[in-house]
C-alpha cells in the first residue's frame, strides 16, 4: 500500500504542475489576448486574477471538504472541471467566456496543493511533511517554468486558443490518474456542525493569519511579477523577445522549486519554523528590490536575481507547517487552506494592481494595437510587491515558534 499512497501524493503534486502551467499561462499571451479581445492591462490583469479569485476563495472549502469526505472523489472532480474551464477560456470570443473559464480553472486548481498536502498527512509520518509538501512545490514550480518560455513555443505555433485547448487534455489524464491511486483513509465522517465549528477556531488563531499574511508577501513576487508583468517588463526594459524574456523570469519558478524541498528538509532537520520564514523573506525582499532598482543588469546577473527571489520566496513551505501544528489535527485541512488561500490571493491583489497602475501610468504607445508602458510606469507598479514582502517579514518576526510540534491551543 505505500507505493499506492505515493503514487497518490504524486498525482497530488502533478496536478499542482498542472495547476501552475495553467496559473501562468497568460504571462505568454498578453500581447495576442489584448488584439483578440481588444483590452488594454487592466483588463488582462483582472482576466488574468480572475484564477486566482477562483482559487483562493475555494480554498476554505477545500478543506473543509476534505477535512470531512477525504482527496479522492473530490480531487477527481476537480480535475474534469479544469479541463472543462479550459476548454470555455479556449472558445468564448467575449470577456465573459473568458473570465468564466479562467474562474473554473482556478476554482477547481484549488485542489491541488491542499490535496497533495492532505495525502502526505494522511499516509506518511509528520516528520516527513514539510519536505513532501516542499517536494509538492518544486513541482508545482517546475509547472511555472513549463508555463513560461516552453508554452510560449506552444503559442507561436498553435495560437494563445489552441494551447490553452491542448492543457485541457492534461485535466482528463489527471482525472483518472487521482480515481486510480488516491485513497481516503476510513473514518467516521464530521458532521456540519462539527466542520463549522472547526473553522472559527482556524479562522480566530491569530497565528494561522500571521503564517498567512506573511505567505502573501512570499507569493507577491511570484505570482505579481514572474507570474505576468515580469515578462512585459523586460522585453521593455532590454529589448528582448517574450521568450527571452519567459527564460528570466522563469529563474524565480527554479529558485521556488529548487528552495522548497531544501528548506522543508532543513526546517525539519533543525526543529525550527520560524527562523526558515524570516530568512527566506528577507532575501526575497532584498532580490525584488534589486530587480526593480537595477533593470538594466546584464541578463545573467537578472537571472540570479530572480532565483534568489523565488529560493527566498519558498520558505513559505516552513510556514504551512507551522500551520499545521497550530491547528489542531482534526482540521489541519481547514487550516491548510485558509493559508492557501490568503497566499494565493497575492494573484487576485498583485495582478489587477499592477495592470491598474500602469494604466494609470501609461503614455498612450502602442504597438500593434497592444499597450507599451515604459520604465517609470513599471517601477511605480513593482513598488507595490516590495511593500507586500516587508509586510510579510514583520509577520514572520511577531510569529511563534513551534518548534516542529503541536502546540496548545491559542
Amino acid at each position: 500500500m505505500r507505493i499506492l499512497h505515493l503514487l497518490g501524493w504524486s498525482t497530488g503534486a502533478l496536478f499542482f504542475f498542472y495547476a501552475w502551467v495553467l496559473r501562468v499561462a497568460p504571462s505568454v499571451m498578453i500581447d495576442e489576448m489584448m488584439r483578440d479581445l481588444s483590452v488594454g492591462g487592466a483588463v488582462i490583469g483582472n482576466l488574468s486574477a480572475v484564477y486566482f479569485f477562483g482559487y483562493a476563495g475555494m480554498q476554505v472549502p477545500v478543506g473543509l471538504l476534505i477535512d470531512r469526505f477525504g482527496p479522492r472523489r473530490l480531487m477527481t472532480a476537480a480535475a474534469l472541471i479544469c479541463a472543462g474551464g479550459c476548454v470555455i477560456f479556449a472558445v468564448s470570443s467575449g470577456i465573459t467566456g473568458v473570465a468564466t473559464g479562467r474562474f473554473l480553472i482556478g476554482a477547481s486548481a484549488a485542489f491541488s496543493l491542499v490535496g497533495a498536502m492532505s495525502i502526505a498527512g494522511l499516509w506518511f509520518p509528520a516528520r516527513r511533511f514539510a519536505l513532501l509538501s516542499g517536494l509538492a512545490m518544486m513541482l508545482g514550480m517546475a509547472g511555472g517554468v513549463v508555463g513560461q518560455a516552453p508554452l510560449r513555443a506552444v503559442v507561436a505555433a498553435l495560437d494563445w486558443r489552441g494551447a490553452v485547448l491542448a492543457l485541457a487534455g492534461g485535466g482528463v489524464l489527471l482525472a483518472i490518474a487521482a480515481w486510480s491511486t488516491v485513497r481516503d483513509r476510513p473514518k467516521e465522517r464530521g458532521s456540519s456542525g462539527r466542520m463549522l465549528a472547526g473553522l472559527g477556531r482556524v479562522v480566530g488563531n491569530r497565528q494561522i493569519w500571521l503564517i498567512a499574511i506573511a505567505g502573501l508577501g512570499t507569493t507577491g513576487p511570484l505570482l505579481g511579477f514572474a507570474g505576468l508583468w515580469g515578462v512585459p517588463y523586460f522585453v521593455a526594459t532590454l529589448g528582448i523577445d517574450r521568450t527571452a524574456a519567459a527564460s528570466i523570469t522563469s529563474m524565480m519558478f527554479v529558485g521556488w522549486g529548487v528552495g522548497a524541498p531544501l528548506i522543508g528538509w532543513v526546517s525539519d532537520r533543525i526543529g525550527r519554523r520560524r527562523i526558515p520564514y524570516i530568512f527566506g523573506l528577507v532575501v526575497c525582499t532584498t532580490a525584488m528590490s534589486a530587480l526593480l532598482a537595477f533593470p538594466n543588469l546584464p541578463i545573467w546577473a537578472l537571472m540570479a536575481l530572480c532565483f534568489a527571489c523565488g529560493f527566498g520566496g519558498s520558505s513559505q513551505i516552513a510556514g504551512f507547517a507551522a500551520a499545521r501544528e497550530h491547528s489542531p489535527v482534526a482540521y489541519s485541512g481547514t487550516a491548510l487552506g485558509l493559508v492557501n488561500g490568503v497566499v494565493t490571493g497575492a494573484g487576485a491583489l498583485f495582478q489587477p494592481l499592477l495592470g491598474w497602475l500602469l494604466d494609470l501610468n501609461w503614455q498612450g504607445r502602442l504597438i500593434d494595437g497592444a499597450r507599451v508602458y515604459d520604465l517609470a510606469a513599471y517601477r511605480i507598479a513593482f513598488i507595490a510587491i516590495i511593500v507586500g514582502c516587508v509586510v510579510g517579514l514583520l509577520c514572520t518576526l511577531a510569529l511563534r515558534e513551534t518548534y516542529c510540534k503541536p502546540l496548545a491551543e491559542d
